[in-house]
């Protein structure tokens, strides 16, 4: 296949490479092609070599990229998606799959018009494996595959043969989910990422802290508490929509972890989350949050703020997570957030017509 990947950070690097190795011709669209390399390595989390790929182009021209592609792979931040949206509908042809790695940030409102060019949206609730750059255009270190991944699209019949697809990638299975809101609500980053950084920098300031710590080797009870609060009003919301949902697991039973003490040593002892610092960045004093960083500008603004408006929308309480939003926005300014903008019936309608053409 041709394959096309936007976006040349972590994962896109990591898909890239594995892409190229199953023998299909790749090219990756990013904003500096100049550091890029055609020959890709992948590494295992002691540094030691795995494979090597060569991929077939590397461009900034964004219609020059997904104009022959069968399959392309978001992997950009979900901030970006309204602007991208914009730039890819000249481009998109019918039957084209655009696939949403991960699928959440609200994918199926910001390229609402792509599938009405009749090209397919899919996305995966996880994404396959944790990677993490060790020289840009060049080298990424695999961390730790999942064992599977669970895939939704719109239109929804072609979720299967998607699914068969994504199984082949990446050389695990690939289980279909009965709509993409599956996708939309799995309780990973969003709250994931939002309760830890809550109980980081509750009570930052603006000072400058005395060292950069571990996200989740020095993970706490605070985090766990905000976490198994906010897992619990999102499986409320998930009783109360109309759909079905019951794909959307919760995190005490993803983690196996039922209080906060267990799920705090079951995050500190997960193997493939060890040595991933906290999203900060060093000043002239000592260190201060990153909120530049994905982190906040995406798990918040376009992850826990999702979850927000659905809960509002339809009526169900979600204090823990409006805590955690209250705290983000009194501390920064998000240059932009997610706002929900339909009624009941249009929302519902996405879905449940997910399964027909769109």
């Amino acid at each position: 296949m041709n394959i096309t990947i936007l976006g040349g950070g972590n994962i896109g690097t990591l898909m890239a490479a594995e892409c190229a190795r199953k023998g299909h011709r790749v090219t990756v669209h990013t904003s500096r092609p100049g550091l890029w390399s055609r020959e890709l390595w992948v590494h295992d989390r002691g540094d030691a070599p795995l494979f090597s790929a060569r991929i077939a182009e590397v461009t900034d021209d964004l219609a020059g990229a997904v104009r022959e592609a069968e399959v392309v792979f978001i992997t950009l931040p979900a901030e970006t998606f309204p602007e991208l949206a914009r730039g890819l509908v000249p481009h998109v042809r019918a039957g084209q799959r655009i696939g949403i790695i991960p699928g959440s940030g609200g994918a199926e409102f910001a390229f609402r018009n792509l599938l009405q060019k009749g090209a397919c949206l899919f996305g995966v609730q996880r994404v396959h494996s944790i990677a993490r750059l060790r020289e840009r255009g060049r080298s990424v270190a695999m961390l730790g595959r999942k064992p599977g991944l669970q895939l939704a699209a719109i239109p929804g019949a072609q979720a299967p043969e998607l699914a068969r697809m994504m199984a082949a990638l990446f050389d695990m299975p690939c289980r279909v989910l009965p709509n993409y809101l599956s996708v939309t609500l799995t309780p990973s980053n969003p709250l994931l990422h939002t309760a830890r950084l809550y109980s980081l920098f509750r009570n930052y300031g603006g000072q400058d802290l005395t060292r950069n710590v571990l996200f989740y080797e020095e993970w706490d009870d605070l985090a766990s508490e905000m976490l198994l609060r906010a897992d619990a009003e999102l499986q409320r919301l998930c009783a109360a929509l109309p759909l079905e949902l019951e794909s959307v697991k919760s995190l005490r039973e993803h983690y196996e972890s039922a209080t906060v003490a267990e799920m705090t040593r079951k995050i500190r002892s997960i193997p493939a989350f060890r040595g991933l610092a906290a999203p900060m960045r060093r000043t002239a004093g000592g260190w201060q949050p990153d909120f530049s960083s994905r982190y906040f500008t995406t798990d918040f603004s376009y992850g826990l703020k999702i979850l927000l408006d659905i809960c509002e929308l339809f009526g169900v309480p979600s204090p823990a997570m409006q805590e955690l939003w209250d705290w983000y926005t009194g501390i920064h300014t998000p240059a932009h957030s997610f706002a929900l903008e339909l009624s009941r019936e249009d929302f519902l309608g996405l879905y449940s017509h997910a399964g027909k053409q769109h």
